[in-house]
């Protein structure tokens, strides 16, 4: 499944992260990681010094994410600097309120 805005694509199906039970906050790119990670820490009873590839392998792969939401959003700050300097009214990112 294609994502818009990410290199990454969803490897993990809703079915597969619904029956691995991961929680909605990690349901995104790096999901496909995180439920064998889950699985091994269940089997070793959580102690540090296992399941470290895993581990590694789970925490490179939602840095990278969050690399590449940082960029775009540096992208969306620079272009609307170069709008502010031509003149033109940016798009909020924020909406105002019709009372604020």
């Amino acid at each position: 499944m294609e994502v818009p805005g990410s290199s990454k694509k969803m490897i993990a199906t809703q079915e597969e992260m619904v029956e691995n039970k991961v929680p909605l906050a990690y349901r995104d790119q790096c999901a496909h990681l995180l439920i064998p990670l889950n699985k091994c820490r269940q089997s070793e009873f959580y102690l540090p010094w296992k399941c470290e590839d895993e581990r590694h392998t789970y925490e490179k792969c939602a840095y990278e994410l969050v690399m590449e939401r940082m960029l775009q959003m540096q992208k969306i700050r620079e272009e609307e600097a170069r709008m502010k300097q031509k003149g033109h009214q940016s798009i909020p990112l924020i909406p105002k309120t019709a009372n604020a």
